[in-house]
């Protein structure tokens, strides 16, 4: 039964990876890499795309794979599936039953599914919360030195992945005192802690593999010491981001239009959690309060943005399992096929999202998520040069505001440049050209060649551009077509 959890979740995760064009922060992720490539190491800006783990980790796959998005891709699929295995591995402390359940609902879970798909820091974020909380309350109800790895490494993660590392922590310990007062309300039969069986050593030895592996990332591998004074600095900036929203301000109930749309098993997991004083295990009680706390407290933050949900709402997942079991054993059947359904209607909105929604920007889970359009000019571009080599070396000449992912899907054509506001490159004639709508007039008035053209838009809330193909160079992809534009020397 758990490899088939496990199999269902490679496959939805796995099942054409790379159908949709690589996200803009995906773009950004790869040209950070990219850089890496060039000065040997990750330079940490406190004030800009969170903690080094994630890039060290896609440098490694990209240098074993190559620069391609399924490269890109891999590792955080990786991460995504392992978060299913480590659901179960909650087993000892809520059930077999309810672990199980809850592994199912990530499985297939369209939000799970679909961020479990792309090269962001979510799912690390995701990962290492599981291991801290799994850490901690294995310590309570287990007490041994496994679950201190646990608990160690997961904080340690949180902190090298995303400096929202914080939030968590703060509901984590918040919980705590929060299950104390509800034993005290309703007991619970295995509230009090064990006796702890791992020595001083072994505490001593989890803190220093945790802040040698802080130090070594966050110093740019001994590079960039400054980089560790980022692991302070960097909350002035973020509490700042976090009040401002910076242009991704959401009103306060962003997160349960998000459930309500999307995630039948999270939301009734979310409505489980006002019966947490029924549960007689201190994990669920934990977890339920856990979960909604850290809800609560993201929903206070202004700044959000979807794919933070995964590692916001993980805790329901098992409140959903355990909402399943609460009736009495004679309605028990009830319970199962009620989750079978709201289970099999996750897994349809999830392939509807995922293989035929996945860049439709009427979805909010596809958040600023780049078209199609990018194709129009890649697929002739990567064409050419796997044809022959000598066609990485067209030029290119693209003539707008943030150009991402560009930068780094065409990051094999050294000789394509990248030009914003009034700066223009001389000559202005290229191979390919990409020209922002109100940079056409001016560009075009000095054009010498002749040129296929067509509309080209990256992603949403920007201006469109104008694509323009040399005639000389990509006839062969326009048979039977004459030139759109003729320029000034092409008579």
């Amino acid at each position: 039964m758990p490899w088939i959890i496990i199999a269902l979740g490679v496959f939805l995760r796995f099942l054409l990876l790379g159908m949709k064009p690589p996200h803009f922060d995906e773009g950004i992720n790869g040209w950070f890499v990219d850089q890496m490539t060039k000065t040997g190491f990750y330079r940490y800006d406190p004030t800009n795309y969170h903690g080094p783990f994630h890039f060290y980790v896609e440098f490694l796959a990209q240098t074993l794979l190559g620069r391609n998005l399924w490269a890109l891709r891999l590792p955080v699929v990786l991460a995504s599936t392992f978060c299913i295995w480590l659901t179960m591995r909650f087993e000892p402390l809520v059930g077999r039953r309810i672990s199980r359940l809850a592994a199912v609902a990530m499985a297939v879970s369209p939000g799970f599914v679909f961020y479990g798909r792309y090269s962001i820091h979510e799912v690390w974020l995701l990962l290492f919360s599981m291991l801290f909380i799994l850490g901690l309350l294995g310590l309570w109800k287990v007490g041994t030195s496994g679950y201190l790895w646990c608990a160690g490494m997961g904080l340690s993660g949180m902190i090298l992945t995303k400096e929202t590392y914080i939030i968590h922590v703060g509901c984590a310990v918040l919980a705590a005192v929060v299950a104390w007062i509800s034993h005290q309300i309703t007991s619970a039969s295995d509230a009090k802690p064990v006796r702890q069986v791992w020595a001083n050593l072994d505490f001593a030895v989890v803190i220093a593999v945790g802040l040698a592996a802080i130090i070594f990332f966050y110093s740019g591998t001994f590079y960039n010491w400054n980089g560790v004074k980022g692991l302070y600095e960097t909350f002035n900036a973020w509490f700042a981001t976090g009040h401002n929203g910076n242009g991704h301000e959401k009103p306060w109930n962003y997160w349960l239009k998000l459930i309500g749309r999307y995630e039948p098993a999270i939301a009734i997991g979310l409505l489980g959690c006002v019966a947490c004083q029924m549960f007689k295990t201190i994990a669920l009680r934990y977890l339920a309060i856990y979960g909604a706390g850290t809800l609560a407290a993201y929903s206070i933050v202004h700044y959000k943005t979807p794919w933070c949900i995964i590692s916001i709402v993980w805790p329901l997942l098992f409140v959903f399992g355990a909402a399943v079991l609460l009736p009495a054993d004679r309605f028990r059947r009830t319970g199962y096929i009620a989750a079978g359904v709201v289970l099999a209607v996750s897994l349809a909105l999830s392939v509807r999202l995922n293989y035929f929604r996945c860049t439709t920007d009427t979805e909010p889970y596809v958040y600023v998520q780049t078209y199609n359009d990018i194709f129009k000019l890649t697929d002739p571009l990567l064409k050419l040069a796997h044809k022959n080599p000598t066609y990485y070396q067209l030029v290119g000449h693209f003539i707008r505001t943030s150009a991402y992912p560009l930068p780094w899907t065409l990051g094999d054509f050294p000789r394509i440049g990248y030009y914003e506001k009034d700066n223009l490159p001389s000559p202005i004639d290229a191979d390919v050209l990409v020209v922002q709508e109100d940079k056409i007039a001016l560009v075009e008035a000095k054009l010498q060649g002749s040129y296929y053209t067509m509309p080209f838009t990256i992603r949403p809330y920007q201006d469109t551009s104008k694509l323009y193909f040399s005639a000389k160079m990509f006839k062969d992809f326009f048979q039977g077509r004459v030139p759109d534009f003729v320029g000034k020397g092409s008579g």
